[in-house]
């Protein structure tokens, strides 16, 4: 079977098992994405090892077919993207709006944003999958190991990639454990002067954040570290200059500085960067839904249309679009009755029907575009929410007019909510394009991918607040009253309710902003100098990319390069085999897995905790060696490291005495 040929007529596609199946494993990775987006603000594309999984499963019932398994993925791919909604929803926590996470009213918002995105992004399908020439790294990627599966060697393959997702897994797993055991650290962290200054270097020992890394590529990581750089070596240094003679602990002068200052420097260069994307992508996108709408016109007079080219017709999709805005006004309307604003709701409401229905579409466009570009997990889906807040806050600002104190702190929290349904858009547009190009290159049928899209939207949205609840009641969010020490950062959430709030109370330090946009069109300036002369990818320096490092802590983001290094290694040892794409295939596996171990650990432990009520409820006392179990955990987690990928090595070059004997 070719890349773009349909699978037989007698093969199974959308099946009750596969649609099972899939919501099976989104339990699963929608619950490890919820908790690795509060941790550290990233989230991981799950199709790839859906895909392997769903191979490993189907391949012991009968008549399963490439086309089922790629069901499977596309139904956890879209509910584990879904949970990237998670960025902006825990603000309204933040803002003391919500105590907890109502369950229906998050599953609905959750649910309306994720259809919304299917339906808008459909359009597209001609414009940006087939008709195009973008990369979708990840969507070619899912492909490639589905195909794989389907041949003669695929049982031994999906065996073998099983296998590197559990071994990087229980690794991350069982190094986190410990961690909490108090064997060794988990993070390290030294806070000094530089010059009049100050500033920090720390890291925090996560295997997660190496499998990220990986799967980000060097072009990527080299750019969080010019952000980082940029704000610890540069920004932090200046800023806290006058402010250490107060006789504050140092640690708590950077923390402070960083986070209320630093960190909205970050967000200007984000906005800018975001705002340039929009500019450069704007004349293709346009271009591209005139085709589409042409080539639906020639269906509509008969012509015949390839299987492969069948989406849901657009009387239905642009219907769909119509009927999900009324369930969204009464969310809106439920959200404002019996507050300070119930009397002054019609305006905006109104306008956030608007904003919904018009910035709703060209999010989808710009993140299913950048999807194409850099892939699902690369796409910098927190800097188009960022963009979002700030433009539905100024926009709710001045149709509500002068407010109150009290009104103001309602339409903050307004305006999140209103800006969770836009996100859940973007989110899923983000996703959709990527599977289906994966359909386009396995021969799968465009209309039931889409419904399979909205199947995993509603799994997703299930599956969320639960996940919500039980991080919010183990750990809170960093600087919500009640936060222990355990506290999750939430960082994109964190931003985005301080942005709005500084639009409604006029504290926003434009300045900080403006900044921020100076170094974003700086940045801008230097890549694109840099793809001028640019031979490979790996030259570039993505903007939005070093934007995140700048207002990302550096306990999160260091560790980050270090594993885009370790997976640039790794690829270059691949290349000089005899099979690179199988090796690479399988570096990517583990590096899923180690996030995927990692962040189910925390799921299970932030369960420890809330039945427990203790902050550290693993911790052994006479274990917490406080500087020496920072050295201690260093050296272990280099060697766990440096195990894994020696492992994986062994794996692909085919050493692994195992996997060579094994039945297939």
């Amino acid at each position: 079977m070719t890349a773009t040929q349909p699978a037989p007529l007698t093969a199974r596609e959308l099946t009750v098992r596969g649609v099972l199946l899939g919501g099976a494993i989104t339990l699963v990775f929608t619950a490890a994405n919820v908790y690795l987006g509060l941790k550290v603000g990233l989230t991981f594309a799950t199709a790839i090892p859906a895909a392997v999984i769903s191979m490993a499963v189907l391949r012991n019932f009968a008549n399963h077919s490439i086309v089922e398994n790629n069901i499977v993925q596309t139904v956890a791919s879209a509910a584990g993207t879904l949970s990237a909604i998670i960025f902006v929803l825990p603000g309204l926590v933040m803002v003391g709006w919500w105590s907890g996470f109502p369950y229906w009213t998050t599953v609905a918002v959750c649910a309306v944003g994720g259809i919304l995105g299917v339906m808008y992004s459909i359009p597209l399908r001609r414009a940006l999958v087939t008709g195009s020439d973008l990369p979708y790294p990840e969507g070619v990627a899912a492909a490639e190991v589905l195909k794989v599966g389907d041949s003669s060697r695929g049982t031994h393959e999906s065996r073998a990639g099983l296998r590197a997702i559990t071994t990087g897994a229980l690794a991350a797993a069982g190094f986190a454990l410990l961690a909490n055991v108090k064997v060794w650290a988990s993070e390290i962290a030294l806070y000094f002067r530089a010059g009049p200054g100050a500033t920090m270097f720390g890291g925090s020992l996560s295997l997660a954040l190496i499998g990220v890394g990986h799967l980000v590529g060097v072009s990527v990581g080299m750019a969080m570290l010019v952000g980082l750089v940029i704000s610890f070596g540069i920004l932090l240094p200046v800023r806290t200059i006058g402010d250490l003679a107060a006789g504050l602990p140092l640690a708590d002068v950077v923390d402070d500085v960083f986070v209320h200052q630093v960190r909205f420097i970050g967000a200007g260069a984000i906005a800018v960067a975001a705002i340039w994307t929009l500019i450069k992508i704007l004349r293709p996108i346009v271009r591209g839904v005139t085709e589409a709408l042409a080539s639906a016109r020639t269906r509509k007079a008969g012509g015949l249309v390839d299987v492969t080219e069948r989406d849901i017709p657009f009387p239905i999709v642009s219907g769909s679009v119509v009927v999900m805005l009324v369930p969204i006004a009464f969310l809106l309307e439920g959200f404002v009755h019996g507050t300070v604003l119930g009397g002054h709701s019609f305006g905006i409401i109104a306008a956030s029907l608007a904003f919904i229905f018009v910035i709703g579409l060209v999010i989808a466009a710009i993140c299913g575009y950048m999807a194409g570009l850099i892939g699902s997990s690369n796409s910098p889906i927190s800097g188009v929410g960022i963009l979002v807040v700030l433009i539905a806050a100024v926009l709710i600002k001045l149709v509500f007019g002068p407010a109150e104190s009290d009104q103001s702190t309602a339409l903050v929290a307004f305006t999140l909510f209103a800006a969770a349904i836009t996100f859940g858009v973007a989110t899923i547009s983000n996703d959709n394009l990527q599977d289906l190009k994966t359909g386009q290159l396995v021969g799968a049928t465009p209309w039931k991918q889409q419904v399979a899209l909205v199947i995993g939207v509603l799994f997703g949205s299930a599956v969320i607040p639960p996940v919500l609840e039980l991080m919010h009641s183990a750990f809170g969010f960093m600087g919500t009253p009640g936060a222990g020490p355990e506290a999750l950062a939430a960082p994109q959430a964190a931003l985005i309710s301080s942005l709005a709030d500084g639009v409604f109370g006029a504290s926003l330090d434009w300045g900080l902003l403006g900044l921020g946009a100076a170094i974003g069109v700086g940045i801008i300036v230097v890549d694109e100098l840099l793809a001028l002369r640019a031979s490979e990818r790996n030259w570039r320096l993505p903007p939005l990319a070093v934007g995140m490092g700048m207002y990302l802590p550096m306990s999160l983001t260091l560790i980050i390069p270090i594993g885009a290094f370790l997976g640039l290694a790794y690829n270059r040892w691949a290349d000089r085999s005899a099979d690179p794409e199988r090796r690479k295939r399988l570096g990517v596996l583990l590096a899923t897995g180690m996030i995927v171990g990692e962040s189910l650990w925390g799921v299970v432990f932030a369960g420890i905790v809330a039945g427990t009520g203790s902050d550290s409820p693993l911790a052994v006392s006479f274990l917490d060696t406080g500087d020496v179990g920072q050295v201690i955990g260093i050296v272990a987690f280099t060697a766990l490291v440096g195990w894994l990928y020696w492992r994986v090595r062994r794996m692909g070059s085919g050493d692994d005495q195992a996997a060579r004997n094994e039945p297939r």
